[in-house]
């Protein structure tokens, strides 16, 4: 009998794709539904990005260290280490207005309980997921179920070329002018992969030397410009907090 192929990690499988998108935008907590479309639609983007990740200054060595970010961002002494006016700072203000922490994350991703797997391409994906609070940071974007999320997704689209992000925000696109009638949502999302576009490839930095930097210095070293069109339909938001 001929042994059983093992599935492809990297196919991508867009029947789960959309049987979860479509639960997604009936309820946009339900955040299990966002990890299946990234296991659904984000595999080919994974050899490609940890093979850039190794071309970068500082990346053999991120690799060859494999920090585990959950593990240092549920650390609540490392997180109180954070100088005031620094990334870091401003990410525990996120966890502590928000609620979220890195290891809540981590659970909600672990989607069939599995053990933590010693393999550099696992320990890239658990990286990519661990900072994206830390995105939400540094674009400004508010961790929100609607355009905030949204803005961010396509943002990191643009940075990492995982379709599932892409398929996230243009579903949460149409969502919101089916019901709005109104472009504004579309064309702030937009923005956001324009922004991500134009950005530093954030996937290369080491983010425990960049959560010591200033915030204001690290956003215009990154060349993460400001979104005016988010900013007209989040007028209490402040994108230099």
């Amino acid at each position: 009998m001929a042994a059983a192929i093992a599935p492809d990690p990297y196919k991508r499988d867009f029947s789960t794709a959309f049987s979860a998108i479509r639960k997604l935008l009936r309820d946009g907590h339900d955040t299990t539904q966002v990890f299946l479309i990234m296991r659904a639609l984000n595999g080919p983007s994974m050899p490609k990005n940890f093979a850039r990740l190794l071309g970068t200054p500082d990346g053999r060595r991120l690799v060859y260290q494999r920090t585990e970010l959950a593990v240092r961002l549920c650390d609540p002494a490392y997180v109180a280490s954070f100088a005031p006016g620094t990334v870091g700072a401003a990410y525990r203000d996120f966890l502590r207005n928000t609620g979220y922490s890195a290891d809540g994350l981590a659970e909600v991703s672990n989607l069939g309980r599995e053990p933590l797997v010693e393999d550099a391409y696992m320990w890239f994906g658990r990286r990519t997921r661990d900072i994206h609070d830390i995105w939400h940071v540094l674009t400004g974007y508010r961790a929100d179920e609607s355009l905030g999320e949204a803005a961010l997704v396509a943002f990191s689209y643009a940075q990492t070329g995982g379709l599932g992000w892409a398929f996230i925000a243009v579903a949460a696109s149409l969502k919101s002018l089916r019901v709005s009638r109104s472009l504004a949502f579309a064309r702030a999302v937009l923005e956001g992969y324009r922004l991500g576009r134009a950005a530093n490839w954030l996937l290369g930095e080491d983010y425990e030397a960049l959560l010591h930097e200033p915030l204001g210095a690290a956003r215009a070293r990154l060349g993460i410009g400001e979104a005016p069109r988010y900013m007209a339909c989040n007028p209490l938001q402040d994108w230099h907090a």
